[in-house]
């Protein structure tokens, strides 16, 4: 946290350097012999201003250069000598090729805002933030992405209000890219339907299982990202303080009662999803009682992998223990602080977050 804030510091204030040079060529012209000049300061000022400032900032600065430049050959009595011509063309053609950089670099830039948009939109359209309460159940999901002009990857989850019950998804795509974001859509769009229509977790959890498999057996994308995705589904009943869970090689979720904090362990390990051939054991469908001000949080490798400068694991449970939250999203906000001061606010994998509370006497 105190790099980005240092980042940041020096960010906004980056924009005084072309002042600081020509303050420092005037005193370096100022104090040193005649036959001394800062000409390269004033050319230094100049191009750190197309990066730095608008196109009327980056000229201002290229004209100033040009006048103070001017003075100090008025001042040592150079006003009509060849060196002074020839460095004032120097700082003239510099004003004109960092104009040009300031044009290219704001073209850029937009071009990139518009990337980021779409991105945004796509984020949007793919991965929808669950709603905040449904019944008992309150929600919150969160997404970082492990760069930061990054909008998507191969995180997912989802929240479905089923004639079943409340079903949640939690996934992994192995592989990054294009293929990672269709393997995403892919998982989504068809949980979302399947969890309307299959009365059982494990026929849910069978249909995620074909369509995988037939979208590798068609395009041959999945098989290029090895052909799998981790995930966990959830289904909470809509009688009774239970919870229902399928793993199918993800990380262990957390259960979160009181001041507590424990790994959910699947009853048996399971291969990923779109691996299922592989195994011919049943599902193994989990449940166990989730009572009332319990919280379970479904989270991606990103979470758990992240080392800080020793090369320490994050620990969620350590962090989580003795620890109490006014509700999922304030759960959520903590951790995301806390596991961006663990890495010091490196991030080398995506990150989704779903916490899920019970909360039947909130209003």
């Amino acid at each position: 946290m105190a790099r980005l804030g240092a980042w940041k510091w020096l960010g906004k204030r980056g924009r005084l350097l072309p002042a600081i040079l020509l303050l420092i060529a005037v005193v370096i012209d100022l104090s040193t012999p005649r036959t001394v000049s800062a000409a390269a300061l004033y050319a230094a000022a100049i191009l750190s201003a197309a990066p730095l400032l608008s196109l009327r900032g980056t000229v201002l600065t290229g004209v100033f250069a040009l006048l103070i430049d001017w003075m100090m050959f008025w001042y040592f009595g150079y006003r009509r000598s060849a060196i002074a011509i020839s460095e004032l063309i120097m700082v003239a053609t510099v004003t004109g090729i960092a104009g040009f950089l300031n044009r290219i670099l704001y073209h850029r830039k937009m071009q990139l805002e518009s990337v980021r948009d779409i991105a945004a939109a796509v984020q949007h359209a793919v991965l929808p933030h669950p709603p905040g309460r449904i019944g008992p159940l309150r929600f919150a999901a969160r997404y970082e992405a492990a760069q930061a002009d990054a909008q998507i990857g191969g995180d997912l989850y989802l929240v479905v209000d089923t004639p079943f019950g409340v079903r949640c998804v939690i996934g992994d795509v192995r592989g990054k890219g294009i293929g990672a974001v269709r393997a995403v859509a892919l998982s989504i769009g068809t949980f979302r339907e399947a969890a309307l229509h299959e009365p059982t977790l494990t026929g849910l959890v069978g249909r995620l299982e074909q369509a995988l498999v037939l979208e590798a057996q068609q395009s041959g994308i999945l098989t290029e990202l090895e052909g799998f995705v981790t995930g966990v589904l959830v289904e909470f009943p809509r009688r009774g303080n239970e919870v229902r869970l399928v793993n199918r090689g993800h990380p262990a979720p957390l259960l979160i009662v009181g001041d507590t904090v424990q790994y959910v362990e699947p009853g048996r390990r399971s291969l990923p999803l779109g691996l299922g051939a592989l195994d011919a054991a049943p599902e193994c469908v989990d449940t166990m009682t989730f009572p009332e001000g319990a919280t379970l949080l479904l989270y991606t490798d990103g979470l758990i992998e992240a080392r800080d400068e020793t090369g320490t694991f994050y620990d969620p449970v350590g962090k989580c223990t003795g620890r109490r939250h006014a509700g999922p999203d304030a759960l959520l906000d903590a951790l995301i602080a806390d596991h961006c001061r663990h890495t010091g606010g490196r991030r080398t994998d995506d990150i989704a977050l779903l916490a899920i509370t019970h909360a039947p006497n909130n209003p």
